[in-house]
């Protein structure tokens, strides 16, 4: 077995692999394949590099965002050079995992136990056969108005592909709107009948269909909000927790639209046993099983983002939150505001995936003026296919979705070693 050591301070390394009956081929600094793969390395040293990529079998490589990169898989694959990834940390091995690489070794790996897994070969990883759906989607976002409601409504839409039976609840209790942009009538039952049945211990999927209005022929049933804000004394926490816990049984995805605050100050009162206006969007957060964060992408919806995105975690606990940048243009952020908004909110909220929905203002005018979701009257909107894409990947999980149907997925590396045996 040959092996290419791309790694930092890798001459100890190399001697105890070579204790081990390993031929080490080379020890290069750990950016050396990444800056030879982009042409970034003086002639004779890129050479030197590609040759001994070439004639190795397998690279031991120390991953990290500037030693590993798609070109540096690709080059590795035209030599048919198996890659062992070396991470020293879950950042790392995210990064691994993205590239398509097999499971990482440990940076501080004894050479013994290196020399096993470059013996053993490339592990096959199989994909789980069923992985958990979120059931209940809390549809979050600060004060300022980012689009929470459009995103709640949009995002229902799309998860009520395929034949997926959605619920859309508007427990906002500050600004109800779902009613008013869909042109639904706020004066039926709506989610407030349905709070008051869950407290009587009347609340099933029959009487939720029941008081529930239909979205066209979308697959969307939509549970009305409070036609008055002064209402929202009906909302109250465990009204609200007993119908979110009926809708589970109801409809296969329910997106909740919840207001911005999640203040608790009216708890220092010395009515303890009081109305909370806050007590539904808290509620609905402990309820779900996934929180979609709204955050406006300009420089104000960013700062808003940040300074409730705390509160929001302490609130949710280990619940997952997708974070989504909402209406993205250029205009408000200059030259690439997708990056801006990205280093800004892992360096500010220590958040590393983001979501981007860019500014459709034309399609979304025609939908407000017909009623309607977007995606009904502008199908191939760029906002709907943005949509679309975030449903497919970040809410629906899905086994056909992490792998094609029966075919098992392979880390890099396999193709040759399958090719060599036949």
């Amino acid at each position: 077995m040959r092996v290419l050591l791309a790694v930092d301070a890798g001459a100890a390394l190399a001697e105890g692999l070579r204790r081990e009956e390993v031929d080490v081929v080379g020890v290069v600094e750990a950016s050396a394949l990444s800056l030879a793969a982009q042409d970034r390395m003086l002639g004779d040293d890129a050479e030197a590099v590609l040759r001994a990529v070439a004639e190795a079998d397998a690279v031991v490589i120390e991953v990290s965002r500037n030693t590993m990169s798609p070109t540096v898989v690709a080059l590795c694959d035209r030599a048919g050079t198996r890659i062992v990834p070396m991470c020293d940390g879950a950042v790392n091995e995210r990064l691994a995992a993205a590239c398509g690489l097999e499971q990482p070794v440990g940076k501080d790996v004894d050479a013994w136990r290196l020399a096993e897994v470059l013996a053993a070969g490339p592990a096959r990883i199989d994909p789980p056969t069923t992985r958990p759906q979120p059931r209940v989607i809390v549809v979050w976002g600060p004060a300022g108005a980012p689009g929470r409601s459009t995103v709640a409504t949009e995002l229902a839409v799309e998860l009520a592909r395929g034949g997926r039976h959605v619920g859309l609840i508007d427990a906002d209790t500050h600004a109800p709107s779902i009613a008013l942009t869909l042109g639904l009538a706020d004066e039926g039952p709506g989610f407030a009948a349905a709070c008051r049945q869950a407290e009587m211990g009347g609340l099933d999927a029959h009487e939720l269909s029941r008081i529930a209005v239909p979205l066209g022929r979308s697959g969307v049933d939509v549970l009305t909000g409070l036609n008055r804000p002064s209402r929202w004394p009906e909302l109250s926490e465990r009204r609200v927790s007993s119908a979110l816990a009926a809708c589970r049984d109801w409809a296969d995805f329910t997106v909740v639209d919840v207001s911005s605050s999640l203040e608790r100050d009216e708890e220092i009162m010395s009515d303890l046993e009081g109305p909370r206006r806050n007590a539904a969007t808290l509620a609905a957060l402990r309820a779900a099983d996934l929180v979609v964060a709204v955050a406006g992408a300009d420089p104000v919806g960013v700062a808003r983002f940040l300074r409730a995105y705390a509160e929001l975690r302490a609130t949710v606990g280990a619940t997952p939150v997708a974070v989504v940048a909402n209406r993205l243009r250029p205009g408000a952020l200059g030259i690439d505001a997708r990056g801006q908004v990205r280093r800004t909110l892992d360096r500010f909220g220590g958040i590393e995936d983001v979501w981007f929905l860019p500014q459709d203002p034309r399609s979304a005018d025609a939908a407000l003026l017909a009623a309607s979701p977007i995606a009904d009257i502008a199908p191939k909107s760029p906002l709907t296919l943005a949509v679309r894409r975030f449903a497919g990947e970040a809410v629906v999980a899905t086994p056909e979705a992490v792998a094609p149907r029966g075919r098992s997925r392979r880390v890099r590396g396999i193709r040759r070693v399958a090719g060599s045996a036949a």
